[in-house]
């Protein structure tokens, strides 16, 4: 015993934690490494809102040219033309038809990827929950019950609250429309 706790409780609550931290970094880590992968994918570009278009760093204008409502996409397009006459086309796009910008209308929150990062956390948080009640079931003083209960419960709703999230798949009614979208939750590709 350490200070009054048997030492595999302490070790199990340790445990537990570690995958707790782990779990809350790992979904720290993806929010950054998205948010700084979009800004990079259409640095130089400017959107302008009141224009709904994107301008890039030579002053030409990516319009409008389609909407994809279930993957919920809006694409920018310059014309081809422009495109191939620019000097900066080789560091830019590969396309003949010219550069093209995918602005998602979901947000990080809402995105498959976040989906994604967020059932790894979720499994994390399980497995915590799951090692601190097997140990409860086994713990036959009350001060290690009670160390285990005050653990497990702020893992449990946390938990919930992350899995109300990762079930939300459904976008939210105020989901702003392409021409409010933040620029933030955009990205592009070559094509």
């Amino acid at each position: 015993m350490t200070a009054g706790f048997h030492a595999e409780v302490l070790y199990t609550a340790g445990y537990a934690a570690a995958l707790v931290g782990i779990a809350f970094a790992l979904e720290w880590l993806a929010q950054s490494t998205h948010r700084r992968s979009e800004r990079l994918r259409v640095a130089g570009f400017t959107y302008h809102h009141e224009l709904d278009l994107w301008q890039c760093p030579t002053g030409q204008h990516l319009q409008r040219s389609a909407s994809d409502e279930r993957r919920r996409v809006v694409v920018y397009r310059a014309s081809g033309h422009a495109c191939n006459a620019c000097h900066c086309k080789p560091n830019c796009t590969d396309s003949q038809d010219g550069r093209e910008i995918e602005h998602r209308l979901d947000s990080w929150v809402q995105s498959e990827l976040r989906r994604f990062h967020r059932g790894l956390s979720l499994v994390l948080l399980l497995l915590a929950a799951v090692l601190l009640g097997l140990e409860m079931r086994a713990a036959d003083t009350r001060r290690d019950w009670m160390m285990l209960w005050a653990l497990l419960l702020p893992i449990v709703l946390l938990g919930g609250r992350l899995m109300i999230t990762f079930l939300a798949r459904e976008p939210s009614a105020s989901a702003p429309d392409a021409a409010q979208a933040e620029p933030g939750a955009m990205n592009w590709r070559r094509g």
